[in-house]
């Protein structure tokens, strides 16, 4: 089984995911997913944001994504 280092739970002040934890152990990646998703999220777009997050779901449950 794999393994990937991640930052604590305990050691934020609020419950990130654990996509948000694994980047935290780098904080420079961390900063560009942030970036990255606000982006993707929050940036000019002909989707509005519901559409945006539909997808999102979507593509995490196709990829089997449990949160």
């Amino acid at each position: 089984m794999a393994f990937i280092e991640y930052v604590p739970a305990k050691e934020w002040k609020l419950d990130p995911d654990n996509i948000v934890r694994i980047h935290g152990i780098n904080p420079a990646v961390l900063r560009g997913h942030y970036e990255l998703y606000r982006a993707i999220m929050f940036g000019e777009s002909p989707l509005t944001r519901t559409q945006r997050e539909m997808l999102a779901v979507v593509v995490s449950s196709l990829n089997g994504c449990h949160y």
